[in-house]
């Protein structure tokens, strides 16, 4: 599925739109340590294509010692008998309506990367009777490598951004930066790894919507012999203005 290097140059006049996008000159507010907020929800099957997806097994522990940056983590857990089935948590943030620009910057820790068969980021805005969802999956299996989310026509999109699996017993530092346009479309900028930055450069149409909030999301998807496995995510931040 991946099909072209994943650094790609740019033009110099794109390259000074992304960076009129990522470094504004209005304020930018910061919510951090989400990890550590109450509130969380979590769904098994509303994980999975069209809100019912297989059912499994899921747990959240917050404030771990160890692993941890900080020394308030949080466990997230995955199992169950069903192949490939999933696991979503998310947190609400608010209605934040005039935030265009967004940076999802946190870190996970995984002890064991053959079990996931993806792991996967989100940022969810509600606003004006659309439903932007900044969806970002790195897939670990076969080729492995970054896919986008296509709201409107409900698919993922792969990339030729590669996503290498896991070190074991590694934290691992990913920053996904968005933007909703001012023609009402999702846009993907950037994803960096361990400090590689890589660019989508996708932009899709969302679906409707009804309320008004943004919430943080994070989803671990199992493989196809529904092997349980954890995950520990640390320093949770989002950057909007």
């Amino acid at each position: 599925m991946v099909r072209s290097p994943a650094r790609k140059l740019f033009p110099a006049f794109l390259l000074i739109v992304l960076a009129t996008i990522v470094n504004p000159a209005s304020a930018q507010t910061t919510i951090a340590n989400i990890d550590q907020m109450t509130g969380w929800q979590s769904c098994s099957t509303c994980a999975g294509y069209g809100g019912t997806g297989p059912t499994s097994t899921l747990s959240m522990v917050q404030n771990l010692a160890s692993p941890a940056l900080d020394g308030r983590s949080v466990k997230f857990s995955v199992g169950g008998a069903t192949p490939y089935a999933n696991a979503l948590w998310w947190k609400q943030l608010g209605r934040k309506d005039s935030a265009h620009n967004f940076v999802y910057d946190m870190y996970y820790y995984i002890k064991t990367p053959a079990a996931a068969q993806a792991l996967e980021f989100d940022v969810n805005q509600t606003v004006g009777g659309k439903w932007y969802i900044f969806g970002t999956e790195c897939v670990l299996k076969g080729t492995p490598h970054w896919d986008v989310y296509d709201p409107y026509n409900r698919r993922w999109v792969a990339t030729s951004i590669p996503c290498k699996v896991p070190t074991a017993y590694k934290w691992n530092h990913v920053v996904l930066e968005f933007h909703r346009t001012t023609t009402a479309k999702n846009q993907f900028i950037s994803v960096t790894i361990n400090g590689v930055k890589s660019y989508f450069n996708k932009t899709y149409t969302p679906k409707a919507g009804s309320s008004n909030t943004l919430n943080v999301a994070y989803q671990m998807d199992m493989n196809k012999t529904a092997t349980d496995y954890s995950t520990w995510v640390d320093k949770v931040s989002l950057k909007y203005w």
